[in-house]
């Protein structure tokens, strides 16, 4: 009940707008704005000293400087808010940006409302202006059904040109009018409000203008007719662009204030009327002891202005002494001063030319002579200059702030200064203005006032506000000489905003209608980006004499400290809280003091139910017309909540024990299952337990079952004598149930008694239902270890069932029991599988239990032969509710299974690397599975293999019957059970599809595991369908992987070559070496597809079953429906990619230099690259120009020197890295996939094959070499190729050693032999160590090759010869 300070708004993005405003301050770091607490001051601690004129700071360090700039922004800026809280405006010299709220979820999820920037840019129209002031006034809609509501919001805008210029929230300029050339220091307005009583003169709608020697003040009216045409027109011109309506002129009035030196600001006051007596006074004071009166007071408008030389001055001008000047609306789309809507579209509206308009652009509008108006009186202050004056609403006081730092109150009428305040140094301020609520107000006896009862009229209660930014504290005064009831620190960097207005274009008629809520005072706050406002109590404005309100307050005080401070053990506490509330007298306030003492956690049961029995006798014994009910009704309830909690804790708090003992047969009966049945379920459950455990943290006062009163009074309420419970969280709820059940569920406490009890208190048995669902649903781990729990739920659920309202007997014996469909729902919708496999279990049993004795009762009631349709329909009932049972048993324990393996522990780490890091698994429910589509379940499973990273060959192992030899792991063994459970969401073919999209989509996510991807072209490799295969490879094509193969080709291309590290990771996103592996796998899945389309048309389009126990499954389609949709590739494109695929992968495989993969292909093939693979493209055909294959067989010859260099270039000692790159790329052959492309790039076969036998010989591979000469076709050509290798490593054997043997052997050769092995050059051969015994056989092989007529034949002869001699030596 005392003032307090409320967020209502805060700020999405403050420092985009302050960014803009200030780009200075866009460099410093973004974490600036967040306010310090430890430089936060508490107003009482400071001293007052501080208050004075002179204030001296130390030096601030520079950090904290930079800090202080950063948030005292705001203060530099012109800042409006629209009283409406729909737009908001800061601007700084030649920008603004216009703020607009959104209704978004806040931090604690609830939703609250934001500003964002809805417009930013810039105002100024003319070289050198600037923004001066701003308003944001709400419009009112003309509309039948919006009646007094806001329509829209106009921003006002004045600069120091002299123009004002209106605009939308969007920032399009509607008009603009210069009245007066000086600069416009100060916008205000005034909007119609009701007279409070007769004697107060209506006000009319003005916005004044305030000039250094002038005020102009426009009629609202006809304001508000120009802004709704000229918006009207803006509209109607961006449509058609051909319309051009003029609006109706503004009228207004400008006085030219003489007798002062400077202003500053003003207040216009309104039309007033003399009395009497300050009639005469004001015609002697002006006109002497001989003036003339008339016999009509005069109506004047008031003006008070604040400078210098008077201080403040007050000036009147009569009604009537001069006409309204009439000034023709300047356009905003006539004369193009528009924003950046209209000015992107100059001319559209074919007006006139651009030479005529910057003619008239240039000419100053005709300016109106001002009317004289002397100022009548002042406050003269020679010394003293004013800085600011704010209206009180009711226009009796106004505040003035000077230079001095002191805050003067003016009585506005009489002219004087009543009140004054010290130490504000620039200050802002701003008024609130309290209507008296009459349903608090308290009649008091002998008070004949109409203020007295709460018939007579409502009091208003004016509340001035001062903001002190010097020292961050935010005062509320009574006025005019009350006390300061409330102060809070909220910072040195904050703005008040106090509007004076609220919405235009209402009447005595039209104010009456609906109202949206309009904020008298708010605070902005840049450091917390929010946005605050002001609430006070009535009752603070009254006197403490007469106020029996503040007295209340001040026992609700003493209450309050009393509560925190005192110990409760004392045999006094309680007699001091009953003294204490029993003296408050507003029903109100004792209502707020009972509340505090229901709420307190530190008083006893005892207590709080003796004190409220007491005041609850102390009303009863009141008279009746005194009586509040609404407190009287508030203590009977709280009274009955409290007799429930007592009666609950004494039957948890008796000592009972069942002694019955129990067994597996006793569980099974109890059931209705037999040995089979309950030996499977208790299987399933212990696997459950096992894998399910979870180490939860308890603290040692956790203690189940119970519940503080404090709590339970804030969880349940009675309305109109029915008890019900509040909306509370799912915690909460679960602690209600444990409060009421848990130790009944354990055996610990009466189970009848308890249902009586609560039921006798006004509980529902459905309310029951759901809390004893809730409590045995959350405490699964504690159930599954004590099975006789079920036979406690079993015996709970059996008198809920019988309670009169739970079953309706009337209910139609057609339809199903929604009594069980309740308990059904909670079962479906539970994530703890267990619990809730096992209350199904109950249920059932009850269910069946009930309906077979009331089918006994029937039929022992049926006459024998009559009535036996009854006893059919009974039948029919009985097998229907059945049938949902059996169907929710089967839902459960597939859930439960597929549960348990999804949990399951996760494998130690193999030896190629640990399991990827994902996010725990997400717990399951039936209603989860139900909603989450056909593939549902085999992306749940899906998730599991990828966060065990399980080898695809796992799955058709487990898939298979089970070996007796070799025992299951006990993961396949829970796969197993997972695909007999659901033996067609889990078929091999669906669940490698749900694979191979979750690893591809892990991947996505971080392209540097390459292993995902790999992973998922293995598992599209095991899908046996074709049409299945199809579709997925060409979804993850168009998905995943063409953009990123895109950009990795046209950087190759860019580059030239291999490209590094860093250009990979810009351009594609990913490593070096994961392109590399990314462009296997790319490889991979094209010819996965291209044989895919191969067999697909032998096979037939797979039909997707679902169990019968899932048939009602609903939610998104499935990723295997979604392949089967696909349309067939277009095989000739999809090897055009994979042979450009092959190309990238070996340019980066061997880090190739000289390779632009696109300069291999004519235009036609370039076009056809990263099309849709379904489509049909016009590809390369017929003969290929000469220079592509030359290039093409350059890069194939480089690509297989390449590829025989990573395989034999053999050095000693072998580094491990250099093992890993050769082998984790093993699987591609890479000479036969040159060959391949060789075919389709129209390069010759077979000189590939030739230069692969060359290269093998070069590297020392001999034997390979061999082998791969079988394949080559012109064995000729290949025989002078390999002549000459033969030559090079003798000259290297003969020339190179230098020995006396071989020396000798020289000189015993051929002179042609030794001239052309001296022509050899040892230089080019890799492999220099191979065995002469190698040499003489590869020399053999030439032999064999050469034909005998060949030129060189007689050479091969010679160097058989030379290779036996030194073979010899």
């Amino acid at each position: 009940m005392a003032c307090s300070i409320v967020q209502f708004c805060s700020f999405q993005d403050l420092q985009s707008a302050r960014d803009f405003l200030f780009p200075q301050l866009r460099e410093e770091t973004p974490g600036a704005l967040r306010r310090d607490p430890s430089k936060s001051s508490n107003w009482e601690d400071d001293s007052w000293g501080a208050w004075e004129e002179t204030e001296t700071q130390e030096p601030e360090e520079e950090g904290n400087t930079s800090k202080t700039q950063k948030n005292s922004w705001l203060q530099e800026c012109i800042l409006s808010l629209s009283p409406t809280s729909d737009l908001m405006v800061i601007a700084r010299e030649q920008k603004a940006a216009f703020l607009v709220p959104k209704w978004k979820h806040g931090d604690k999820g609830k939703e609250e409302m934001q500003f964002a920037v809805g417009w930013s840019g810039s105002l100024s129209m003319e070289e050198g202006e600037y923004v001066t002031s701003a308003l944001c006034i709400p419009l009112a809609s003309q509309k039948r059904s919006s009646t007094g509501r806001p329509d829209w919001t106009c921003i006002v805008v004045g600069f120091t040109s002299g123009y004002v210029r209106f605009y939308t929230e969007s920032g399009v300029l509607l008009l603009a009018q210069l009245l007066n050339e000086d600069e416009v220091l100060q916008l205000k307005c005034r909007t119609y409000e009701i007279p409070r009583h007769p004697g107060v003169t209506e006000q009319n709608e003005e916005l004044s203008i305030l000039y250094p020697a002038a005020i102009v003040t426009i009629d609202g009216f006809s304001l508000f007719q120009s802004l709704r045409a000229c918006r009207n027109q803006v509209a109607k011109a961006a449509a058609s662009g051909n319309e051009n309506i003029q609006p109706p002129p503004l009228a207004y009035k400008k006085w030219g204030l003489q007798d002062i030196d400077t202003i500053v600001d003003h207040a216009s006051i309104g039309i007033m009327t003399l009395s009497p007596f300050d009639q005469m006074k004001t015609a002697s004071v002006i006109g002497g002891i001989n003036a003339a009166i008339k016999n009509s007071p005069p109506a004047m408008s008031q003006y008070i202005t604040v400078g210098s030389s008077p201080f403040t001055g007050f000036f009147y001008a009569l009604e009537g002494s001069t006409q309204p000047l009439l000034s023709h609306v300047a356009l905003a789309v006539a004369s193009k001063l528009t924003s950046a809507l209209f000015s992107a579209a100059s001319g559209w509206l074919g007006w006139k030319s651009k030479h005529e308009e910057e003619t008239v652009q240039k000419q100053k509008p005709k300016m109106e002579p001002a009317t004289p108006l002397a100022v009548r009186f002042g406050l003269p202050d020679s010394r003293r200059h004013g800085e600011s004056i704010c209206l009180s609403p009711c226009n009796t006081l106004a505040a003035v702030t000077d230079d001095f730092g002191r805050v003067i109150l003016l009585d506005v009428a009489r002219g004087i200064a009543i009140r004054m305040w010290k130490g504000y140094r620039d200050a802002q301020i701003g008024w609130i203005q309290i209507v008296e609520d009459l349903h608090e107000r308290v009649p008091e006896k002998g008070d004949l006032s109409p203020f007295g009862n709460t018939q007579g009229p409502s009091r208003v209660a004016q509340f001035l506000v001062i903001y002190a930014p010097r020292r961050g504290i935010l005062e509320v005064w009574s006025t005019q000489q009350g006390p300061r009831v409330g102060a809070f620190n909220v910072g040195k960097h904050c703005r008040l905003l106090y509007p004076g207005y609220k919405i235009m274009g209402l009447n005595n008629v039209t104010s009456q209608s609906w109202q949206p809520q309009t904020y008298q005072i708010c605070l902005v706050d840049p450091v917390s980006a929010s946005v605050k406002t002001v609430n006070v109590p009535f009752h603070l404005a009254l006197s403490d004499k007469k106020s029996e309100r503040a007295k209340d307050l001040h026992l609700v005080k003493k209450l309050a400290a009393l509560l925190k401070t005192k110990s409760p053990g004392l045999d006094s506490f309680e007699m001091e809280i009953k003294e204490l509330i029993l003296d408050i007298k507003y029903p109100a306030t004792k209502r707020q003091a009972l509340e505090s003492i229901l709420a307190s956690e530190r008083l006893s049961f005892s207590c709080i139910r003796n004190v409220t029995q007491t005041l609850m006798d102390t009303l009863k014994n009141q008279e009746l017309e005194s009586v509040d009910e609404g407190l009287l009704q508030l203590c009977a309830n709280k009274l009955k909540l409290l007799h429930l909690y007592e009666s609950v804790n004494q039957l948890n708090s008796l000592e009972f024990h069942s002694d019955t003992p129990f067994s597996d047969n006793d569980l099974a009966v109890l059931l209705r299952l037999d040995d089979k049945e309950l030996m499977k379920l208790q299987a399933l459950l212990e696997k459950y337990k096992q894998e399910n455990t979870k180490t939860t943290v308890r603290f040692s006062e956790d203690t189940d079952g119970v519940l503080p009163v404090k709590t339970f009074l804030e969880y349940l309420e009675y309305e109109k004598d029915v008890l019900s419970i509040k909306k509370i969280s799912e915690e909460e709820y679960v602690a209600l149930g444990s409060f009421f059940f848990w130790k009944c569920l354990h055996g610990e406490s009466s189970t009848e008694d308890m249902c009586h009890t609560l039921e006798s208190a006004g509980l529902s048995p459905q309310q029951l239902l759901s809390l004893l669902l809730s409590v045995w649903l959350s405490k699964e781990k504690d159930i599954l270890d004590k099975p006789q729990s079920v036979c406690c739920l079993h015996t709970m659920l059996s008198l809920l069932s019988k309670m009169k309202v739970a079953m309706d007997e009337t209910w139609d014996s057609q339809s199903v029991s929604p009594w069980w469909q309740q308990m059904r729902m909670a079962c479906i919708q539970s994530e703890n599988n267990g619990a809730a496999l096992l209350s199904a279990h109950v249920g059932h049993s009850v269910a069946a239990q009930m309906s077979s004795s009331a089918t006994e009762k029937k039929f022992s009631q049926t006459v024998l032969g009559a009535d036996a349709e009854a006893l059919t329909d009974s039948w029919e009932a009985l097998s229907l509710d059945t049938e949902y049972w059996k169907l929710l048993l089967k839902q459960l324990e597939d859930c439960l299974i597929l549960q348990t393996l999804l949990h399951s522990k996760a494998s130690p780490p193999t030896a190629k690397g640990s399991s990827p890091q994902t996010e725990p698994l997400p717990r399951l429910s039936v209603k989860k599975l139900l909603e989450g589509g056909k593939g549902g379940v085999a992306d749940s499973v899906a998730k599991w293999i990828f966060k065990q990273d399980l080898n695809p060959e796992l799955l058709r192992c487990a898939n298979q019957e089970r070996d007796a030899e070799n025992p299951d792991e006990p993961k396949e063994d829970l796969l197993r059970l997972a695909y007999g459970q659901f033996p067609c969401s889990l078929e091999l073919d669906v669940l490698h599809a749900h694979c191979c999209w979750e690893y591809v989509v892990q991947w996505n996510k971080d392209p540097e595991e390459a292993r995902f991807l790999v992973r998922s072209v293995e598992h599209l490799k095991h899908i046996l369908n074709a049409h299945i295969q199809n579709g997925i490879s060409l979804m993850m094509w168009n998905t995943f992987l063409v953009k990123r193969f895109s950009a990795a080709t046209y950087l190759m291309d860019k580059v030239g070559k291999s490209p590094k590290d860093r250009l990979c990771r810009r351009d594609v996103g990913m490593s070096d070496t994961a392109l590399t592996s990314f462009l296997g796998s790319c490889l991979d899945l094209l010819q996965t597809s291209l044989e895919a389309d191969i067999s697909r048309d032998e096979m037939q389009v797979p039909v997707l079953d679902t169990e019968d126990a899932w048939l009602s499954v609903e939610g998104p389609i499935s990723i295997v429906e979604l392949a089967l949709e696909q349309k067939p590739i277009h095989y000739p494109l999809v090897e055009h990619h994979s042979v450009l695929c092959s190309i990238l992968y070996a340019a980066m495989r061997f880090s190739l230099k000289s390779v632009k993969p696109l300069a291999l292909f004519d235009s036609k093939g370039k076009n056809a690259f990263f099309k849709d693979l379904t489509s049909i493209q016009l590809l390369p055909s017929g003969e290929m120009d000469p220079n592509f294959i030359s290039i093409r067989q350059q890069f194939l010859l480089k690509v297989v020197s390449a590829a025989v260099q990573a395989q034999h270039s053999v050095t000693k000692d072998k580094d491990p890295s250099e093992v890993a790159v050769t082998t984790h790329q093993r699987d591609h052959n890479w000479p036969a996939l040159a060959v391949d492309l060789a075919h389709h790039l129209q390069v010759g076969e077979d000189v590939i094959r030739r230069h692969y036998v060359g290269e093998l010989y070069n590297y020392g591979a001999d034997l390979l070499g061999e082998e791969a000469i079988l394949q080559v076709h012109d064995k000729e050509v290949l025989a002078s190729q390999l002549l000459v290798l033969t030559g090079q490593r003798l000259a290297h054997a003969l020339f190179h050693t230098q020995t006396r043997e071989g020396m000798e052997l020289l000189a015993r050769l051929p002179p042609t032999l030794c001239t052309w092995l001296k022509a050899m050059n040892p230089q080019d051969l890799q492999n220099t160590d191979v065995p002469i015994a190698a040499t003489a056989r590869l020399v053999h092989k030439v032999m064999e090759l050469l034909p005998e007529r060949h030129g060189q034949y007689s050479l091969a002869l010679h160097l058989i010869e030379a290779v036996e001699a030194m073979a010899t030596l």
